[in-house]
């Protein structure tokens, strides 16, 4: 028989304690962003019918990313590849009990069969976020704020980041009626775009001209440099200024600027792949230049919901991942040493002192301390390599004197500062040693 590997299936990625903390810190703090702002968790099936991705997320998305296979009863389902069409879907099935503006937010595992890379992976977690039911440029202000409070709350300024942003209706304009595409071409145009700052100019111009083809080539060449050399929108061609799409950006710029967000910039070349966005569509991009890469996006998506035999019903949202807000931190020296969420370990001087170490630990616990209590009748010296091995904060020292007087050792095993204290007093140091930005220890490693 041969050895089963140690190794997770690829592109996923095991969660040992100190891995899970970080997760766990990460999530609270959205969770915590979300519900500031009115957002309310839901949470959706890890299955759906391969047709909910299929419909409107893009082909490359469902036919080469998704993973699926035919159920026991015949029917083609996948692992859910993103949460948009899930949560357009719920809120169909339930619109009319449904109060709007409804904002919602999850958080949630998914999967992608792709090429595996820093900060991608084929299993991956991700905030949902999105608001149904707002018109006009308030709504896409309003998640875009969450966005940069997400970033915020982790200690994150201003410089470390910077927000791009766009419109499909501008998109759609500009390949239509600026360049005069047709819709293969439009659409071609769109995924070079989108491709421009990770493929060589040479590259660009020349797939530029095989979707051109030789009548437009001289012109459109031209308009496509007039286009990537605006740097703001009044650096567009005139006859793109005076669309309804540059004075729906113009309006967002404005409202983003009353709610103080300044590192907001107007990117002509930000297309964001999936199909089903309508509007207005932003990325968020890390600064730092050995992460210089896109963090999370999103957008107007208004035509979602009424797939599934509803009335539409307007919708804006964004995604950040887990991994690439974690390299986010890392990058920025943002990411807090988090201690295991054991914050006592009771040492047992000898084994006439276990049943009284039992009732200082559950004593502990009932105080809401969270307390491990070594069983094992080890000597001392593994005892505190046990517990300075787990990362717990501090160790408390039971034996015969400690249980007769009330007076037990306390140990910081991080200072390996060493005192002498009541059981008050034990539990009054650990919980004014918890994170003051935390309202709730627990809340933290739920």
């Amino acid at each position: 028989m041969s050895t089963l590997s140690s190794q997770p299936y690829k592109g996923t990625r095991d969660y040992y304690p100190a891995e899970k903390r970080i997760q766990n810190y990460i999530f609270t703090n959205w969770k915590r962003v979300a519900r500031r702002y009115g957002y309310e968790e839901y949470g959706a099936p890890i299955l759906e019918p391969l047709e909910v991705y299929a419909a409107k997320s893009g082909q490359e998305l469902a036919s080469e990313q998704t993973y699926t296979f035919t159920d026991r009863g015949g029917r083609i389902v996948a692992i859910r590849p993103e949460m948009t069409p899930s949560i357009s879907r719920m809120v169909a099935a339930r619109r009319q009990e449904m109060a709007y503006p409804s904002r919602l937010f999850s958080i949630a595992n998914f999967m992608r069969y792709e090429r595996p890379q820093r900060g991608r992976e084929r299993e991956f977690w991700q905030l949902n976020v999105d608001i149904f039911g707002l018109e006009g440029a308030l709504a896409e202000s309003e998640i875009i704020s969450m966005g940069a409070q997400f970033l915020d709350e982790f200690g994150a300024t201003d410089d470390m980041y910077s927000i791009k942003i766009n419109n499909r209706k501008l998109i759609n304009f500009m390949m239509a009626q600026y360049l005069e595409l047709d819709a293969i071409q439009g659409q071609l145009m769109i995924k070079l775009f989108d491709r421009k700052n990770k493929i060589s100019t040479e590259d660009f111009t020349a797939q530029a001209l095989d979707i051109l083809g030789e009548s437009m080539a001289e012109t459109g060449l031209a308009k496509i440099s007039a286009l990537l050399n605006a740097k703001t929108m009044a650096d567009l061609p005139q006859e793109i200024r005076d669309s309804a799409a540059v004075v729906e950006v113009q309006e967002l710029f404005t409202l983003l600027e009353a709610a103080g967000i300044k590192n907001a910039v107007f990117d002509i070349t930000l297309m964001r792949g999936l199909d089903y966005y309508t509007g207005t569509v932003f990325e968020f991009f890390d600064n730092h230049p050995d992460n210089n890469r896109s963090l999370f996006g999103g957008g107007r998506y208004d035509g979602l919901v009424g797939l599934f035999g509803a009335e539409q019903i307007s919708a804006v949202g964004m995604a950040p991942g887990l991994s690439m807000t974690e390299l986010f931190l890392e990058s920025h020296n943002l990411l807090p040493k988090l201690p295991s969420t054991t914050e006592v370990y009771v040492a047992v001087l000898g084994e006439e002192s276990l049943l009284g170490a039992m009732k200082l630990a559950a004593d502990l616990r009932g105080e809401g301390v969270n307390t491990e209590l070594d069983v094992t009748g080890r000597k001392l010296d593994k005892q505190i390599k046990t517990a300075v091995k787990k990362d717990i904060p501090f160790l408390v020292f039971v034996g015969e004197n400690e249980l007769n007087t009330g007076m037990y050792s306390f140990k910081d095993t991080a200072s390996s500062e060493e005192q002498k204290l009541s059981f008050e007093r034990i539990v009054t140091t650990v919980k004014d040693r918890r994170r003051p930005h935390l309202d709730d220890l627990d809340d933290l490693f739920e």
